[in-house]
């Protein structure tokens, strides 16, 4: 994929205020660090390099230095365990040649989760400076650390032990290391796999679900930064894949015309990483829905996993396969979910059913769910004449009987769209279904325009 030189140029200055805060740790304790670079360098032509930290839960906090050398020792210091899985953590682009601030939370995300190494692969050196000559080398960093898991093989490992977890670039990189092998890595994550440049690509490239005996992504900038297509076994669509809640355009939006991505970019393109955190930490079930697109999960035609994935619908996580057990696994299978805009982002997906009785104009009515400590759900719903049946999925931080209210408001110019309205029937239901999720129904409401009506839902699940 070509990008121009002005894309190019935004691409880095976004990547810029990305990486331009790193972690502080304690200066008392002597811990392995990333490398730093600088652009100059790397301009300059310096030497490919990776180094590798180990983390184990025998020092959580602190990284051990892990090498090739270390393991050719007769005794090696190091916590590395062969008998436990291991996480191989792979950064993507670094404009400025910093630490990713996120790094640490995802290794004691990952640790609190599961007892296992967490190896986190240091190519700033590499992944530095300009975007285009960073992905002319990743497949030279793959090979890098293609050279330590057969050194880890010859001391014990299993390939099927190994999951990767690439964030953007680093995913592709992790793909390539599949390649390698052969497609027999136990796993690789892909947390929104980066797309420029890649979109295009062969599947030898790029990642796919032949690098690993499982494959699974999760996209949320695929209309920017994000690849667009599915990559893994399991692709997961949050909100669509593109815009993400609470991710808001910058105030300087309006002035730079032709780069209208600048307020979206580092929001949207590192939700997915936070979103994979917060599912590690097992607050809430992170589900993903198949559906043939986003607006036919939206209008509510998707609701269960029955007919492909056996009725087990994959989760976001470490459950094995994503927890689905369908036998042989699918391939490129999009799935979707609503997140809310905070941790831990889980929502709970609420189906709207509207029956209104027959219009002489279009007309547009405002749903707003409200829940006491939660920021309010909202939605549009515009009305036609050639219809009188609606129905829509809204996502809310809390179940349904939690919900205080639903307020319904018929709004819009007075010329030119319905005056008021008359609802025969009003369903609210939750998904997946269960025998805890019950539909709440009313009839007969009349909306005068502009005039909110609304409901207390907790009421009307005790009754």
């Amino acid at each position: 994929m070509a990008w121009t030189s002005a894309t190019a140029f935004l691409c880095v200055l976004l990547l810029c205020v990305a990486s331009a805060v790193g972690d502080s740790g304690d200066p008392t304790v002597r811990c392995e660090d990333f490398s730093n670079s600088t652009w100059l360098g790397n301009r300059n032509g310096e030497k490919l390099q990776v180094q590798y930290l180990l983390f184990t839960r025998k020092d959580p906090n602190c990284a051990c230095p892990f090498s090739h050398e270390s393991l050719n020792k007769t005794r090696p210091a190091t916590h590395f365990n062969s008998s436990l899985a291991t996480k191989v953590i792979i950064h993507g682009f670094r404009a400025l040649g910093t630490k990713p601030s996120w790094v640490n939370g995802l290794v004691q995300a990952l640790l609190r989760a599961e007892d296992a190494n967490v190896l986190v692969v240091d190519w700033i050196y590499s992944a530095s400076f300009a975007y285009n000559r960073v992905v002319e080398n990743y497949r030279e960093v793959a090979l890098e650390i293609s050279v330590l898991i057969n050194q880890l093989k010859n001391h014990g490992s299993t390939l099927e032990s190994f999951h990767f977890i690439g964030v953007s670039l680093g995913a592709h990189v992790a793909g390539f290391v599949g390649t390698l092998f052969e497609g027999k890595l136990g796993r690789i994550t892909g947390l929104d796999p980066a797309g420029p440049m890649f979109k295009g690509a062969d599947v030898y490239d790029r990642l796919d679900p032949s690098d690993a005996l499982f494959v699974d992504a999760i996209h949320t900038d695929s209309d920017y930064f994000g690849i667009s297509i599915p990559v893994g076994h399991v692709d997961f669509f949050l909100n669509g894949g593109m815009d993400q809640t609470g991710c808001a355009r910058s105030r300087f939006a309006s002035i730079l015309i032709y780069f209208p991505v600048y307020g979206y970019v580092i929001c949207d393109h590192m939700r997915a990483l936070h979103v994979y955190m917060s599912a590690l930490n097992g607050s809430c079930a992170l589900l993903g829905f198949p559906c043939s697109s986003y607006e036919d999960f939206l209008t509510g035609n998707c609701f269960h996993c029955t007919n492909t994935f056996g009725g087990s619908c994959p989760r976001i996580g470490l459950q094995k396969n994503a927890g689905i057990s369908v036998y042989p696994l699918p391939s490129q299978e999009k799935v979707y979910l609503l997140t809310t805009s905070m941790t831990p982002f889980c929502a709970h997906h609420i189906v709207l059913e509207l029956e209104v009785s027959p219009l002489d104009k279009s007309a547009e009515v405002h749903v707003t769910l409200r829940t006491i400590g939660h920021s309010e759900t909202e939605e549009k719903l515009k009305l036609h004449t050639k219809a009188t049946m609606y129905k829509r999925v809204l996502g809310h931080p809390e179940t349904l009987c939690r919900i205080d209210s639903i307020e319904l408001k018929s709004t819009g110019a007075r010329f030119y769209r319905q005056g008021d309205l008359h609802v025969a029937s009003l369903c609210i239901s939750e998904f997946p279904f269960n025998r805890e999720n019950k539909a709440l129904c009313l009839k007969n409401i009349n909306l005068e325009r502009g005039v909110p009506w609304s409901h207390d839902l907790v009421q009307a699940c005790e009754s």
